[in-house]
């Protein structure tokens, strides 16, 4: 049934606001009255809403949590819902970061019917559609709720497309899956003329769902703005989102729904592997040790029952881990150029180093798709990246991308949503690790996801590990066409790059290293995760950390170095070129795959506030990796600053 058409919201408005005393005051029984020149708090991550430790549920006790990770620390258990807010108002980039549905979900649950905000992320708007939690960017609306006016629920469709906004009428994507398969509603068609497309809107294409009821693939053309279903080659989850995405699956389409196609679909227990080493004794009273443990069961249970390949855990000479981190194993052994690949998580646009549109969605959006194999798409705007000549020594990719990230048009929200394709001669002059952190990193711009187009280099390394011919590869390609219309264009020369480290809070506080206003004083380094635990950036590590041994340097004194393999691959090729030794005489703590301190799940978080990390990850916003202030860098840096027990460029070994 569609919703009514107009809504009144009952309940205060709750300003997000940097003035925390006046949240504290709100929280207590005080309404405020809209002012525009309030100062409302941007670049409210996932992170915050839903902390890592809150994700550990995935039902309605995520309410009791909701905005506990919040800047500031004013929001405890219950704060949220006992507020009596219907109505959440911030500033910029609402729900930047990790792809988790539990934080919109949470926002629900606690009494929240509609968010506010200057611009709202793409992962977290969509999954606040598919669970019913209307958004807007309107700030004309705050007024007539306060004077308690009902709107009209077209307010809340304006700007979208047709199949998005018929979830908003619907309440929900499975109340509007249920609708579609009764015949009652359907996507639009697509009557886009042929023109010269971008990388992506070309793969779209390719995979859009024609005709849902005969199956049939492909459409003439695409163009930004247009909304359709598309199939995907590959769907995959973690421990972390399997379980909330089972029950929505069987809670949606009955106790004995079978996922179709499931040779396409994948499970990873890589997120929580190394939980309890690090689990603080607080959480442990609150039964949360118990409480994860269930989703690497629940997830496994599941895996068993719809014969879903499974990654689990391993046990070698480094001890427990996983057999890889899902980005880097969908790179290694999955995903082919031309694909359609949907994970659930933000990063799975690493991916699109093959030359695939790959990109993250949230449980509803995955349970829809382990019954439909479809995702919904709202074709993107395309940022085309052309990268020219070569980087210096001591400068990488990770460097590129914090410049990238550092530039006005990112930082205002303006890349929201967008896909970042990276083309020149520099970028195909990078070896594919270094690629894999460009388009990893896109979605740290807003960013729909990142891509590269196929070419040799991809298509050797895929020939060798597939078992495809070169042939076959180049013929399942895709290139963007000449006179493709991007919304912006960059133009970076490598050479004029230098390293660079982003302050805490955002990675898109990038700054040269050189201009960091005084000694920055570590106690942690780590290199790892997905983005800095690949093949190149052990050579990286390693070729800083030599130096340092051959002068007789270790890991300076009350510092601690981690480094962290992606896959088991990664680590047999560590193994293999001699650096765990190297590591090991360096004073590093060696860690198998798993995300780990990425996400506080494992060694390498910080234990107190005053602790400084510098780190390889792709994201620093507050309490990501514990309690402490991240500064990300590349690989380089990450060593050199373990040996000099502050942030410096590898030449200051």
């Amino acid at each position: 049934m569609p919703r009514s058409a107009s809504i009144r919201f009952n309940g205060k408005v709750l300003y997000l606001t940097q003035d925390t005393a006046e949240i504290t005051e709100q929280l207590a029984g005080k309404s405020l009255s809209y002012d525009p020149s309030r100062e409302l708090i941007d670049n409210i991550s996932t992170d915050e809403i839903t902390p890592g430790w809150v994700c550990y549920y995935y039902d309605e006790t995520l309410a009791n949590y909701s905005l506990v990770g919040l800047r500031g620390g004013v929001f405890k258990k219950d704060s949220l819902k006992n507020s009596g807010a219907s109505v959440l108002v911030s500033g910029l980039s609402k729900g930047c970061g990790s792809s988790r549905e539990t934080a919109p979900y949470s926002e629900l649950k606690a009494g929240i019917k509609l968010v506010i905000a200057k611009t709202i992320e793409k992962i977290y708007g969509q999954n606040a559609q598919n669970i019913g939690l209307l958004t807007s960017t309107d700030f004309s609306l705050i007024e007539r709720i306060e004077r308690g006016e009902e709107i009209a629920l077209s307010e809340f469709t304006k700007g979208l497309d047709p199949i998005s906004a018929d979830i908003v009428r619907f309440g929900g994507l499975f109340e509007y899956s249920k609708a579609r398969f009764a015949g009652e509603v359907s996507p639009p068609t697509l009557t886009t003329p042929s023109r010269p497309m971008t990388l992506a809107e070309k793969i779209i294409a390719q995979r859009a769902v024609a005709d849902a009821k005969t199956e049939s693939l492909g459409v003439r053309a695409v163009q930004p703005g247009d909304a359709l279903f598309v199939r995907t080659d590959v769907r995959f989850s973690h421990e972390y989102v399997t379980p909330m995405a089972d029950a929505l699956f069987r809670g949606a389409f009955g106790e004995d729904a079978r996922v179709r196609d499931a040779e396409n679909v994948y499970a990873f227990r890589d997120h929580l592997t190394f939980l309890d080493d690090v689990m603080p004794e607080a959480h442990v009273k609150m039964g949360l040790r118990e409480q994860s443990r269930k989703l690497a069961v629940v997830q496994e249970g599941f895996a068993r029952s719809q014969n879903v390949k499974y990654y689990g855990e391993v046990e070698n000479s480094v001890g427990k881990g996983s057999q890889a981190i899902c980005h880097n194993a969908v790179i290694e052994d999955i995903a082919l150029p031309g694909q359609v690949v949907a994970g659930t998580d933000s990063h799975t646009c690493m991916a699109g180093v093959l030359g695939c549109f790959a990109f993250g969605v949230g449980s509803t959006d995955m349970a829809n798709a382990w019954f439909t194999r479809d995702i919904r798409v709202r074709v993107p705007e395309s940022v085309r990246v052309t990268l020219r000549g070569k980087l210096q020594h001591g400068v990488s990719a990770k460097d590129v991308m914090l410049h990238l990230l550092s530039q006005s048009y990112f930082k205002t929200g303006k890349g929201i949503g967008q896909v970042l394709e990276f083309d020149g001669d520099g970028t195909h002059a990078m070896g594919l690790d270094e690629r894999a952190t460009l388009t990893n990193m896109s979605v740290e711009a807003g960013g729909f996801t990142g891509i590269i187009a196929a070419d040799q280099v991809v298509w050797d390394y895929l020939s060798e590990r597939r078992g495809l011919s070169v042939e076959a590869l180049k013929a399942m390609s895709v290139r963007a066409d000449e006179g493709a219309r991007y919304a912006h264009h960059f133009d970076i020369a490598l050479d004029s790059l230098v390293p660079m480290v982003a302050t805490p809070g955002d990675p898109r506080n990038g700054i040269a290293l050189t201009q960091l206003p005084a000694k920055v004083k570590i106690d942690v380094a780590y290199g790892g995760s997905c983005t800095g635990g690949k093949k190149t950036d052990m050579d990286m590590y390693a070729s800083v950390l030599r130096r340092a041994v051959a002068k007789g340097q270790r890991v300076a004194p009350g510092v601690r170095l981690f480094i962290q393999f992606g896959s088991q691959e990664i680590r047999q090729y560590a193994e293999a070129q001699g650096y765990v030794a190297l590591f090991q005489a360096a004073g590093a703590e060696l860690i198998n795959p798993s995300c780990g301190a990425c996400i506080k799940a494992g060694p390498g978080v910080s234990e107190r506030a005053d602790e400084v990390t510098v780190s390889a990850i792709n994201r620093n916003f507050p309490g990501r990796s514990g309690p402490g202030s991240v500064y990300l860098a590349s690989p380089w840096v990450v060593a050199a600053s373990a040996i000099a027990g502050h942030i410096v460029g590898p030449d200051a070994v």
